[in-house]
């Protein structure tokens, strides 16, 4: 699959799947320009631009948007915990800044709009297991409410204006780059407190149960959404299986070689007990599935760990 002659904006770019999303753009041969905050990290996959700026400034987002084929929107990015306690920030944070940025991007003349939702967050308690894209959106956090909203918006501009879109509703992305202080990435947290030997939290009890992505497995629906000739334009991008939290600790147990030590807290209203998607639409539609090997995935972030001390000091 070749990308040649495609320039893509990636927003978040310096982010865990941003770094990711442009090595996998870069390497299917389009012009990639990054807008955001820089990469952590010196060793970070380069751009052929990069315009440094936070999402509201509508100025150097035109500046980015200048010429561009495909944007790839991933800013946005929270703990749902946390924009429950102060849900006005997910519509001045990122809902406001979306709109803003699909008016620059009709302005601009944008061909299409790629958009990371959430897969765990948009669907609600109650969905079927496996969900489908077509199963009822009744979020319990602001986070879900936002990226659904962000989504309607996509679906709005196109009507209007005939600006094209993909969504993605992304599982539980995991994988080299993944830093989080912030609540996110348990896989990222639970490895690295695993190596340091110090106590893995968990709220709740362990039975809750998440789709575990491998970040190259995103990268490349990313990838085949930009390239994508199909009329269909929400897909669901997961690994299609369900594992518990303790099924995790035990799985990294075993590529660390200990036996983590478990420290249990008490459940969040937050917290869907069992997330695991459908991803039969994306396999068909998109021309995508996952290929990642779930040891050696949990491996590479292992060792990604290791060899950078910078990521272990934020977690």
């Amino acid at each position: 699959m070749t990308l040649a002659g495609k320039t893509c904006v990636v927003l978040g770019a310096g982010g865990f799947i941003g770094v990711n999303v442009c090595a996998a753009l870069t390497a299917a041969g389009a012009s990639v320009r990054g807008f955001g905050r820089r990469p952590r990290f010196a060793a970070a996959p380069r751009v052929d631009d990069w315009i440094e700026a936070e999402f509201g400034d509508n100025a150097a987002l035109g500046d980015a948007l200048r010429g561009a084929t495909h944007v790839i929107h991933l800013l946005g990015g929270s703990n749902p915990v946390i924009h429950n306690a102060a849900p006005v920030n997910e519509v001045t944070a990122n809902i406001i800044p979306s709109v803003g940025l699909l008016e620059a991007c009709r302005a601009e003349g944008v061909s299409r709009v790629v958009f990371l939702s959430s897969g765990g967050t948009v669907y609600g308690p109650n969905a079927p297991v496996p969900t489908g894209e077509g199963a009822l959106t009744d979020p319990i956090s602001a986070y879900g409410i936002g990226k659904l909203a962000v989504e309607k918006y996509l679906g709005l501009f196109h009507y209007l204006h005939a600006l094209d879109y993909r969504v993605l509703r992304v599982a539980n992305p995991f994988g080299p780059y993944q830093v989080s202080g912030r609540g996110q990435g348990f896989i990222a947290q639970a490895m690295q407190r695993a190596i340091d030997d110090r106590p893995i939290e968990i709220w709740g009890d362990g039975s809750v149960v998440r789709d575990f992505i491998y970040i190259d497995d995103v990268a490349e629906a990313v990838v085949c959404s930009v390239a994508d000739t199909g009329d269909a334009r929400l897909f669901n991008i997961g690994s299609g299986k369900g594992r518990s939290l303790l099924e995790v600790i035990a799985a990294i147990g075993e590529v660390v070689g200990r036996s983590p030590i478990v420290n249990f807290r008490s459940a969040r209203a937050a917290d869907i007990p069992v997330s695991v998607l459908d991803i039969e639409r994306a396999r068909h539609r998109l021309g995508w599935a996952p290929k990642s090997d779930w040891t050696q995935s949990l491996i590479s972030t292992r060792d990604w760990l290791l060899a950078n001390p910078v990521a272990r000091s934020q977690l």
